[in-house]
């Protein structure tokens, strides 16, 4: 069901194709282009983050700033701020690194990934979801539920998290699959996705879903890192919120509920900003300099560029 979206050009010949789908609404939730299979489930992988952070909120998590809950909602690059973020949420409610479930690491970002070789190794500071989980640790110590076993499914965060993308998907229960940090994760169809992201910034000022967005959109190097896909694309287009997930999974919204979502089928990164720069043209954004950069990757053959990775000229 997937269709053709992302080319890699080198030398004038057409090397590789990646496929997938993407669902992009208008302001009223319809949807303006559908490609692919948009109703199916996929694992949403790390674009639930915004809703596993709502469950959170909603459940008496009150960070200090919005740089804390940007943190929460990370996929962070394990550069020194992050790690700093991640530290100063646990030293609040008295956890180490230690309490952590999700697996060591090593960061992400080339600098802070060859300081932590030559340093102590992995850590699980250092894995891109570690600030979710300390926020989920710090919702434990805030309604006393038990500060271990709060990855598995019956554990009352988890049960919270679930009733809270329920809700916020409108999705029907389902089975569900585990993370790559270790938490549950529930299945969601990509035009849900899409709306669930519409959601958050079109709520009022200062509800729970709009906070998120904003922290988000205030932050975007807090929720990824240096050359990050969503720093850049949120850095270029103002009022844009986003958030990206492994394997080829990104969704976003534009201030007046214009919303996007995709899957690439087979979960390389470097479709990812070709095909997001595409989408954001076709939902009408302001289009400048900096878009341009961004809507095609150079190939390179030694020192010389011979080639690009773009969208599929006329697919979207």
């Amino acid at each position: 069901m997937s269709v053709e979206l992302v080319e890699v050009v080198r030398s004038g010949f057409r090397e590789c194709v990646h496929r997938g789908s993407v669902v992009i609404l208008d302001a009223f939730g319809t949807p303006t282009l559908e490609l692919g299979e948009i109703h199916g489930p996929i694992f949403p992988r790390s674009t639930n983050k915004p809703m596993q952070a709502l469950a959170l909120l909603r459940n008496g998590f009150d960070p200090v700033d919005d740089n804390e809950l940007a943190i929460a909602t990370a996929s962070h690059f394990g550069e020194p701020d992050h790690i700093a973020l991640v530290r100063r949420l646990l030293d609040r409610f008295g956890f180490t690194a230690g309490d952590l479930a999700c697996p060591p690491d090593l960061p992400f970002e080339e600098k802070a990934r060859a300081a932590a070789i030559t340093g102590a190794g992995p850590n699980p500071l250092y894995m891109n979801c570690s600030g979710k989980h300390a926020a989920m640790l710090a919702t434990c110590a805030i309604n006393d539920w038990p500060r271990t076993g709060y990855l598995e499914i019956e554990h009352p965060l988890q049960q919270a998290v679930l009733a809270t993308v329920a809700d916020v998907t409108g999705e029907p229960e389902t089975d569900l699959g585990i993370d790559g940090c270790g938490l549950p994760i529930v299945p969601v169809s990509l035009i849900n996705l899409a709306r669930a992201f519409a959601g958050f910034t079109t709520a009022e000022s200062g509800t729970a879903p709009r906070r998120i967005a904003d922290a988000v959109r205030a932050n975007p190097r807090v929720i990824s890192g240096t050359s990050g896909p969503d720093l850049l694309a949120m850095s270029a287009t103002p009022g844009l919120f986003c958030k990206i997930g492994a394997d080829g999974v990104h969704a976003g919204a534009l201030p007046d509920g214009r919303a996007f979502a995709y899957k690439i089928e087979d979960g390389h990164d470097r479709a990812r900003m070709p095909l997001t720069l595409a989408i954001l043209r076709e939902l009408g954004v302001e289009w400048t300099d900096q878009h341009t950069q961004l809507a095609a990757t150079a190939v390179f053959g030694g020192d010389a560029r011979v080639g690009v990775i773009r969208a599929i000229p006329g697919v979207i």
